[in-house]
């Protein structure tokens, strides 16, 4: 190699070196065994350390030699003088660099000297600083590295504005740096912390400007690098909607009041509460999820006393208040009616994203500019290609809806691997525009028919829809987020490929369900719809269980409540 000529290893040479690796390993084996041993006899001294040394100085990722060593300086601490222990830690720190110099990637190393600087009454974090300057030094992406250094900076304390001034130094060095990167997206929401958002919120405009031109800078420079494509698609995501009550339903026939979030909410968790008042009094309930699973939902429900659906009187007046999100809707009852609702109005552009200043506005459309003439010298770029839907969702998701979906089509094909996850990402953005199209609060049916939808999102926006078309689609499921439909009364999924029918379960008003031509097999699967009360009309036609003899009658058994099955 390189003009050298390979000398051959004699038969002598390699019998040699045999038994030097039996030699070794033995040696190896012998102290492994003489540790355990000791552990055992709880023989916990001095000698523990040297034996432990010899192999985790070759072998730095021996995890149980590292919890030997932690149980021999624990009983050390109580027999040794605080002049010997400092010693013995300064000795112990020296050997872990000496490891880290063997693998700079060891976890259990990384691991280890982190228990012993936290066992410190006053540890010298300058120099830790120091070590890990020198090791991203020889490696940039070492991430253990880039972990111990935020634990480092942590306990110091050091300000959030040196830890991201360190980050543009190795950045500038070298964009294609992820823990860098994601260390500047842990440090912004510290250094500017919004009083209506979490620790992970909305960042300044002018901060989020700067940082753009920062990130396109490092795109531009290595097109192929991921980190800083997976940064700018976390500065896009840091404009997040408010926190809100988008709907706010309540039913006398279900005797139940339903309301949606803006963003997944555990209800009753302590931090998300909300509160119920009934014409101006205050009325104790238990909120439930549709689908009946504790965990974060869109969509929360309870049930209501006759006391507060009296017909008799002209009017009932519910107002939720989510004191998390600091919102509250109203909506009113009237007599004789049996539903009552108020919701957001489903044209606002802002529902799915948030609104853009000029500024803003002007600095992504320069971007999806600079992007798409990066496109054209680099067309197979995936990193690219996604970042222009990105940009054209952020900008303005109707107007380029054509051009958005014709870039999928590009991008599948240049990235065959993650098709299903484009697939799900473009049904996703298409659900989006549908309820963007909605010309008014009130529509209450919905035709996502012909779309390719490949999954259902955002079904927390289709509360009030009560005749809802997904047929001609690829879909494989009826999820449970479907229950969030709480006003369905239509359901026509004609035509997808449909084996699982759990999200039909418990809804309220469901009467009719068009299920044609899916892949339905076995007759057990329809058992969901016993709990739908209100269903009178089910279509099964074309599914594979309407092959079987005798079905129609055993789906009359399976489900009584069902007045007309059609295979």
């Amino acid at each position: 190699m390189h003009g050298r000529l390979k000398v051959k290893t004699s038969e002598e040479q390699a019998e040699a070196k045999r038994l030097e690796r039996e030699q070794k390993l033995k040696l190896y084996q012998s102290a492994t065994q003489t540790v355990f041993q000791k552990r055992q006899a709880g023989e916990l001294d001095e000698s523990v350390l040297e034996l432990t040394s010899q192999i985790l100085g070759a072998n730095p990722d021996f995890a149980t030699l590292w919890n030997c060593r932690r149980e021999v300086l624990q009983q050390l601490e109580a027999q040794k003088s605080p002049e010997e222990l400092a010693a013995l830690v300064k000795t112990e720190l020296g050997f872990l660099e000496s490891c880290l110099r063997v693998n700079p990637k060891s976890y259990g190393t990384w691991h280890h000297r982190c228990w012993l600087l936290g066992r410190l009454p006053e540890p010298n974090w300058a120099r830790e600083l120091e070590l890990c300057a020198r090791f991203l030094e020889v490696d940039e992406r070492n991430f253990h590295c880039w972990d111990y250094r935020r634990f480092v900076a942590a306990q110091a304390p050091v300000p959030p504005a040196e830890e991201l001034a360190f980050t543009d130094s190795l950045i500038t060095r070298n964009f294609s740096n992820y823990s860098s990167w994601h260390y500047r997206s842990c440090l912004l929401p510290q250094l500017h912390p919004q009083p209506d958002s979490g620790p992970q919120g909305r960042l300044p405009e002018d901060v989020l400007l700067k940082e753009l031109e920062l990130v396109q800078n490092a795109f531009f420079t290595d097109p192929n690098d991921q980190s800083a494509w997976f940064y700018h698609r976390w500065l896009l995501g840091r404009a997040d909607p408010q926190d809100a009550l988008r709907c706010l339903h309540v039913s006398r026939d279900e005797a139940c009041l339903t309301v949606s979030f803006s963003r997944p909410v555990l209800v009753g968790s302590g931090t998300e509460t909300l509160l119920l008042i009934v014409d101006k009094s205050p009325l104790a309930v238990e909120w439930r999820t549709p689908d009946g699973r504790t965990r974060p939902s869109h969509v929360w429900l309870c049930d209501l006393p006759a006391a507060s659906l009296n017909d008799q009187l002209p009017q009932h007046t519910f107002r939720v208040i989510w004191t998390a999100g600091d919102a509250q809707k109203e909506c009113v009852l009237l007599k004789g009616r049996q539903e009552g609702w108020c919701r957001d109005s489903a044209t606002d552009e802002q529902l799915f994203r948030c609104e853009l200043s000029v500024e803003k506005s002007t600095v992504l459309q320069s971007e999806l500019e600079s992007c798409k003439e990066l496109q054209e010298l680099e067309p197979e770029n995936k990193w690219c290609l996604l970042t222009i839907i990105l940009l054209m969702r952020a900008l303005d998701p109707l107007l380029y809806e054509k051009e958005t979906l014709q870039y999928f089509q590009t991008l599948k094909a240049v990235d065959p691997m993650r098709a299903a996850y484009l697939d799900d990402l473009r049904s996703k953005f298409l659900l989006e525009n549908s309820v963007l199209k909605m010309e008014y609060a009130e529509v209450r049916v919905l035709h996502l028919g012909h779309k390719d939808l490949t999954v259902l999102c955002h079904l927390e926006q289709l509360l009030l829809v009560t005749h809802l078309d997904l047929s001609h689609n690829r879909l494989r499921a009826l999820p449970p987020a479907l229950a969030a439909l709480r006003c369905l009364e239509v359901l026509q999924a004609n035509d997808n490929a449909i084996e699982s029918l759990d999200g039909v379960t418990s809804l309220p008003r469901l009467q009719e369900l068009s299920l044609c031509n899916n892949r339905l097999r076995q007759s057990t699967l329809l058992q969901p719809l016993a709990s739908c009360p209100r269903l009178a009309l089910l279509h099964l036609q074309g599914n594979p269980l309407c092959q079987a003899v005798g079905t129609s009658e055993h789906l009359a058994e399976l489900l009584p409540s069902v007045n007309s099955i059609l295979t």
